[in-house]
């Protein structure tokens, strides 16, 4: 493997030619396997990622949890890492997933890795915004991602999990125009999977989870560090609880109408 890590790494794309090029030089020359799934993209992913060194297959959306499942069916290596393709790992992440390995075989069956949110008109994140701490490099034999339409989690089967200090750097939207779009689709998707689950939200819910959503994000996330932006970006947070609600209310009251 020329001194590569044995390990797969595996992304789900559409459309990212215009991002996924950070994502690939971040992993390419120290893992010893990339795969991008993509689901159908009109512009130059496909192209780029092969020029980058990955292999890309197709595979029709079939949701996000889904997706990944058919992603790790595809990779050879027992060890995976999974990113998103507006994702990168950061130097100092490399760098310990490296010493991770090079010092032998790795004692845990998983590990976390922090995400640090990372805004278009942010050259850098703020560190203390980086709350989330995913489990996305793993022993393919030890866990795995769940096959659920929208929460695309890894399951850890059986023993110890281990925690990673070097960051994800995760440019999740384009623009506010972009987080909209995204925010807009992604909730429609939650609201079919409450109903789906029986959840119909009332009044109580509809009126107190936009300020729970943007106390959250703005106060124990620590959005607050980012000054204005951060009140920005906190109500777009509580936009997306809303709008979920709303959404799973609107189905149920669809449903209803046509008993």
């Amino acid at each position: 493997m020329n001194g590569k890590l044995p390990i797969s790494v595996f992304i789900i794309a559409k459309n990212e030619g215009d991002r996924i090029g950070t994502t690939l030089r971040s992993v390419r020359d120290w893992v010893d396997e990339v795969v991008v799934v993509d689901s159908g993209s009109s512009d130059d992913t496909v192209a780029l990622s092969e020029s980058l060194g990955a292999r890309a297959v197709f595979n029709a959306w079939p949701g996000y949890g889904p997706q990944k499942v058919f992603g790790e069916s595809l990779c050879r290596n027992a060890w995976l890492l999974n990113l998103d393709a507006d994702e990168e790992i950061s130097p100092e992440l490399a760098a310990e997933i490296r010493a991770l390995f090079n010092a032998g075989a790795p004692p845990c069956n998983a590990y976390t890795l922090p995400i640090l949110p990372i805004y278009p008109y942010q050259d850098r994140g703020h560190p203390w915004t980086a709350f989330h701490h995913p489990v996305r490099l793993y022993r393919r034999d030890m866990a795995g991602f769940k096959s659920e339409l929208v929460h695309d989690s890894v399951v850890v089967k059986t023993g110890p999990i281990g925690h990673l200090k070097g960051m994800v750097r995760h440019r999740s939207f384009r623009s506010l125009t972009h987080h909209v779009e995204k925010v807009n689709g992604y909730s429609s998707a939650q609201a079919r999977v409450l109903v789906d689950q029986g959840r119909d939200p009332g009044l109580v819910a509809l009126l107190l989870t936009p300020a729970f959503a943007f106390f959250k994000q703005y106060v124990l996330r620590r959005e607050f560090v980012n000054g204005i932006d951060g009140i920005v970006v906190s109500h777009m947070y509580a936009f997306q609880r809303f709008i979920r609600l709303a959404k799973a209310r609107e189905l149920h009251r669809l449903q209803d109408r046509k008993k």
